[in-house]
C-alpha cells in the first residue's frame, strides 16, 4: 500500500507540472445521485436488477443437493464445503453458499430499490414497462429469500442508509408474501404476452410466478384460478416442444416450452474468484465429468450428482436418460470405450451426472469454459406451470382438470395416462413433478412444502430443516437484532 500511495504522489505531482492535463474532465464523473437522467440511465440500470438472476446456479445446487435427488461431489468434501454440510443436513450459520444466496438477493432488491426511488424522476415512452420488469424481478429476489430464511427484511422503493440496517427487524412472511403478489400484479398487469428482445420479462411469466407463489401459500383456489387464465389464455404460445431428449442442448433455448428463462452469455470469461460476476453459467461445467476425456460431453468438477434413489426411482420412465447420465453405460456403448477416461472426484461418487445442466463439448464457452456455459436457466418451463396447475385444481377437488394438465406432460413423455382421483391423483402429480424436473433445482422445496421431506431426507429434523439459517455474519452486522431460525 505505501508503494501505491507513493506511486500516486509521484503522478499528482507529475500532473501538477503539465497544466494542458489539469483541463482535461474526468471520463467517468456520474454518481448515484446524478443517474436517472434519461431513458438511458433507466434502461442501463433495469439490466443490472437482471443481473443479479444469474446466481440461478445456486438454486439448482441447493434445491437438488438438500433433497434425496443429488449429493455435494467436487474435489473433497473441503470443496464448496457448504454444500457438503448441506447434503448432510449439517449446515449452521456460517455457510457459504447461504450467505451467498441472502447477499445476492438482496443486492438484486436493492438495485430494484435504488430505480423505483428514482420513478418519478423523468418520463418517457418505455417507464412503465421496465418498472413492470423490475417489479417482476424484485418479487422473485424475495420469493428465493422467503423459501429460504422464512421471514425476512422487507424493504421497497427506498434504499436503507447504514444507519437504519441497525433499525431493521425481520418482517413476518405473510407480509413479503403480500409484496411478492403486489409486485407481480403489477407485472401482470402492464406487461405485453411477448417482448421481442430475448429474455425480458413478460406477462406469462409473471402470471406463473404468482400461481407458484400461491401455491406455495397453500392458496389452491387463488392458485388455480391463476394457472387457468394463464393456460387458456395463452397468448404466448406456450407450448411443450416434442422432444425433450433435444430440450436441454444450448441451440433448443428460447423454446415454446420457456416461460420464465434466465439468460446467459458464454462470451464473458471470469474466474473462480467471483462466480456472481459472471455472465456465463457455471453449473453445467461444475456439474461435468472430472478429467473426462471422450466424445460428447466436456471435463468438469463433478458436483450435484445425481442418487442410486433418484435412478431407481425412474424404473423404465424415457426420462431416465434425460435427467440423469450413467456415465459408464454410456461409455461401454461407444465404439471407442477403451480411448475414454475419467477420474472419480474425492466429494464422492455415484456413477451418475446431471444431464440437464452439463457441459457438452460442443458448447463451450470462453476459458474458463467451467464457467461460461451459454446454458440458459429454465427458472419456470412450460411443464411446470401444466404440473403445479395440475396440483392446484386436485387440492380443489377439480380431480379432470387436474388430470387433463397431469397428462399433457405424461403423454409428451410416452407414458400411460393417468387415470386416478382424489389423494391418490395428488400423490400421482406429486410423483411425476419428481419424473419430469429432477435436476432442475426444485425438488428439495417440494417435499418441504408438501411435508414429504422427513421421509425422503436423511437426517431431516422437523421443525428445523424447513428453512435454512440466517448467515450469521448478516445477524452480526445487523447488530444482533435478528433471532437465529428454529434449532440452529
Amino acid at each position: 500500500m505505501k508503494k501505491l500511495y507513493i506511486i500516486i504522489l509521484a503522478l499528482t505531482m507529475s500532473l501538477v507540472s503539465c497544466d494542458h492535463w489539469l483541463d482535461i474532465e474526468p471520463e467517468f464523473v456520474q454518481d448515484a445521485e446524478n443517474f436517472f437522467n434519461t431513458e438511458e440511465d433507466f434502461q442501463r440500470a433495469v439490466i443490472g436488477v437482471y443481473d443479479l438472476m444469474q446466481t440461478n446456479y445456486l438454486q439448482v445446487w441447493i434445491g437438488e443437493i438438500a433433497s434425496d435427488n443429488s449429493i455435494a461431489g467436487g474435489e473433497s468434501v473441503n470443496d464448496t464445503q457448504g454444500l457438503h454440510e448441506i447434503d448432510g443436513m449439517r449446515h449452521g450459520g456460517v455457510n457459504n453458499e447461504l450467505r451467498d444466496v441472502m447477499r445476492f438477493n438482496y443486492a438484486g432488491i436493492a438495485r430494484a430499490n435504488f430505480i423505483f426511488e428514482n420513478e418519478n424522476k423523468i418520463d418517457f415512452p418505455s417507464k412503465e414497462r421496465l418498472m413492470a420488469e423490475i417489479s417482476f424481478i424484485r418479487a422473485y429476489y424475495y420469493f428465493t429469500l422467503v423459501n429460504y430464511f422464512g421471514d425476512v427484511p422487507l424493504i421497497v422503493d427506498r434504499r436503507a442508509s447504514i444507519n437504519e440496517v441497525f433499525q431493521i427487524n425481520r418482517t413476518p412472511k405473510a407480509q413479503v408474501y403480500e409484496q411478492i403478489e403486489r409486485d407481480l400484479d403489477r407485472a401482470i398487469r402492464v406487461l405485453n404476452w411477448t417482448n421481442p428482445e430475448v429474455g425480458r420479462i413478460t406477462k406469462g411469466a409473471a402470471m406463473a410466478l404468482k400461481g407458484k407463489v400461491l401455491l406455495y401459500q397453500q392458496k389452491f383456489g387463488e392458485a388455480a384460478q391463476v394457472f387457468d387464465e394463464l393456460i387458456t389464455t395463452n397468448q404466448a404460445g406456450y407450448a411443450l416442444v416434442p422432444n425433450m431428449s433435444t430440450m436441454w442442448l444450448v441451440a433448443n433455448q428460447n423454446s415454446s416450452e420457456d416461460v420464465f428463462t434466465i439468460q446467459h452469455s458464454g462470451l464473458q470469461g471470469g474466474d473462480y474468484g467471483c462466480l456472481v460476476c459472471l455472465q456465463g453459467n457455471p453449473a453445467p461445467g461444475f456439474h461435468g465429468i472430472r478429467n473426462y476425456v471422450g466424445p460428447f460431453y466436456g471435463d468438469g468438477n463433478s458436483y450435484n450428482l445425481p442418487t442410486q434413489n433418484l435412478y431407481d426411482f425412474f424404473g423404465n420412465d424415457p426420462r431416465r436418460e434425460v435427467t440423469i447420465l450413467d456415465l459408464d453405460a454410456f461409455i461401454a456403448a461407444q465404439p471407442n470405450a477403451s480411448e475414454i477416461s475419467y477420474m472419480i472426484g474425492g466429494g464422492g461418487h455415484t456413477g451418475y451426472y446431471n444431464n440437464k445442466y452439463i457441459k457438452r463439448d460442443f458448447e463451450r464457452g470462453l476459458p474458463d469454459d467451467d464457467l461460461t456455459s451459454p446454458l440458459n436457466y429454465r427458472a419456470i418451463r412450460y411443464a411446470d406451470v401444466l404440473l403445479m396447475a395440475a396440483e392446484a385444481f386436485a387440492q380443489i377437488g377439480n380431480d379432470a382438470r387436474a388430470r387433463t394438465e397431469l397428462n399433457k406432460v405424461r403423454q409428451r413423455a410416452g407414458v400411460p395416462d393417468i387415470t386416478s382421483s382424489g389423494s391418490q391423483l395428488l400423490e400421482d402429480i406429486y410423483r411425476e413433478r419428481r419424473l419430469e424436473l429432477s435436476g432442475e433445482g426444485y425438488r428439495f422445496w417440494d417435499l418441504v412444502r408438501t411435508g414429504k421431506a422427513v421421509a425422503a431426507i436423511s437426517g431431516f429434523q422437523v421443525g428445523k430443516h424447513e428453512l435454512f439459517p440466517i448467515p450469521q455474519v448478516e445477524i452480526d452486522l445487523a447488530g444482533g437484532r435478528w433471532a437465529q431460525n428454529p434449532g440452529y
